[in-house]
C-alpha cells in the first residue's frame, strides 16, 4: 500500500469536524472492467466502497459481449450499459448482476457511440449513434422498456459522444468531430468539425449549435453544473487531435458554455492534450480527468484562467461525481491501483481495487447510505 501512495497524491484540506451522520458509511458505484490483459472479457456490476472499513468489494458484476462505455442509472436502480468500438449492443442488468434486457444493433443502419441517456420522464431512452453508410451522426430516441428505436434525429454534426440535459431539459450534444471509417480508424482529421448542438427533447429541433476556434479540439464529453446563484455553466472536455506533439501539449483541455458563449477560460492545461472525463464539483466548478498526465484537473469560476491539480495518480480517468457531506460536491476518481476519494469537506482516501482489474472510461455513483 505504501508502495501505491507515493505514486499519487491525495488532497489534503484544512482540519473540518464533520459529523459522522453527514458522512456516507458506504458508496456503490456502478461500473465496467475487465482484468488486466487488453483480451481479458469485460464486466459491469456494482463495486462497494465502505468508508468505515476503507475497503472496495465487488457487490455484482455481469459478463458483457464486448468493451461497454458509459453507464446509466435507471429510477429502479438498473443499470444500462452501452458498448462501443463496435457499438453493436445495449444490455439492461439489475443491481445484483442479473441481465433483465438486451438489444441487438445488427438490424439497424448505425452504430452506437458509447452513451446514452434517459429522457426526464423516464420513458425514454436517448442514444448517441452513427449512420454506418454515410458517416452522419445522429441521436437514437428509443423506448425504454423494449430499447427499440422509435426515432432518428439529427446530431447536427458527426461522431456525437455524450449527452445531457441542461437546466431547461433541453438536450446538449457533444459532436467529436472526427471522421471514422468503418473500422473505427481515425481519417481526414483536416476534415474534423467537432460542435456542441442543443436540441429540443420531445422534438429534435436545433436550438443552438456552437464551435470552437480550432477544429482540431474534439469535443466529446460534457457536464452540468450549478452555481450558488442558480445559474448553469456546462463544461466540456477536450481531446487534441493535431498532427503534431508539441500542439497537442499546448492544446487546452477544457471549454465552458455559460450565457450561451463558448470560451476557452483557461490555457493551463495537461501537457498532453487529452481529457477523458467531466464532472461537476465543488458548486459550480468542474473536475476533469487526464489519465495520460497522471492527473485531474479542477476548474472554479472564482478563479477561471487557472486549471489546478485536485488529484495527482497513476492513469486517474474515469470520475464520478460524490455529493459527500453537506452536499460539497466532491469526485470519485478510479486509477490505475483504486478508487480516489476528493472532497473539499472530506478526508481524502484511497481504496485499493479488490483484485487486478482495469476500469473502463466512465462510471456513477448508483446508492449510499
Amino acid at each position: 500500500m505504501a508502495a501505491m501512495l507515493a505514486l499519487g497524491t491525495l488532497p489534503i484540506w484544512p482540519a473540518r469536524a464533520l459529523a459522522a451522520d453527514k458522512t456516507p458509511r458506504w458508496t456503490r458505484i456502478a461500473a465496467a472492467w475487465r482484468d488486466p490483459k487488453e483480451s481479458d472479457p469485460y464486466f459491469a456490476g456494482i463495486l462497494l466502497a465502505d468508508w468505515q472499513t476503507k475497503s472496495l468489494s465487488i457487490d455484482s458484476a455481469v459478463k458483457l459481449p464486448t468493451r461497454p462505455h458509459g453507464i446509466c442509472i435507471e429510477p429502479d436502480g438498473h443499470l444500462l450499459i452501452v458498448g462501443v468500438r463496435p457499438g453493436t449492443w445495449l444490455m439492461r442488468c439489475d443491481a445484483q448482476g442479473n441481465v433483465v434486457g438486451q438489444h441487438s444493433m445488427q438490424a439497424e443502419n448505425t452504430r452506437l457511440n458509447g452513451h446514452a441517456l434517459l429522457s426526464a420522464d423516464g420513458s425514454k431512452v436517448f442514444t448517441s449513434e452513427t449512420e454506418l453508410e454515410t458517416g452522419r451522426g445522429v441521436i437514437g430516441v428509443r423506448e425504454r422498456d423494449t430499447l427499440k428505436k422509435i426515432a432518428s434525429w439529427d446530431s447536427w454534426g458527426i461522431d456525437p459522444h455524450q449527452l445531457a440535459f441542461d437546466a431547461q431539459g433541453r438536450l446538449m450534444i457533444a459532436n467529436g468531430g472526427v471522421p471514422r471509417d468503418a473500422r473505427d480508424a481515425k481519417y481526414d482529421l483536416h476534415r474534423m468539425d467537432s460542435t456542441l448542438v442543443r436540441l429540443d427533447a420531445s422534438s429534435g429541433q436545433k436550438l443552438g449549435l456552437w464551435r470552437l476556434p480550432d477544429p482540431r479540439l474534439s469535443m466529446r464529453h460534457l457536464a452540468l453544473a450549478q452555481r450558488p446563484d442558480g445559474s448553469e455553466l456546462l463544461g466540456l472536455a477536450l481531446q487534441a487531435e493535431h498532427g503534431s506533439e508539441a500542439a497537442r501539449a499546448a492544446a487546452p483541455v477544457f471549454a465552458l458554455l455559460a450565457n450561451d458563449q463558448l470560451q476557452i477560460p483557461s490555457t493551463d492545461n495537461d501537457g498532453i492534450g487529452l481529457s477523458g472525463d467531466i464532472v461537476p464539483a465543488l458548486q459550480g466548478g468542474f473536475v476533469l480527468s487526464c489519465s495520460k498526465a497522471n492527473q485531474a484537473l479542477l476548474w472554479q469560476a472564482a478563479a477561471a484562467k487557472k486549471l489546478s491539480k485536485a488529484i495527482e495518480f497513476k492513469e486517474t480517468y474515469a470520475l464520478a461525481a460524490w455529493p459527500g457531506p453537506d452536499r460539497g460536491n466532491g469526485v470519485l476518481a478510479a486509477t490505475a491501483y483504486g478508487l480516489v476519494r476528493w472532497h473539499p469537506s472530506a478526508p481524502g482516501q484511497f481504496l485499493a481495487w479488490p483484485k487486478p482489474m482495469a476500469l473502463d472510461n466512465h462510471w456513477v455513483v448508483h446508492s449510499e447510505g
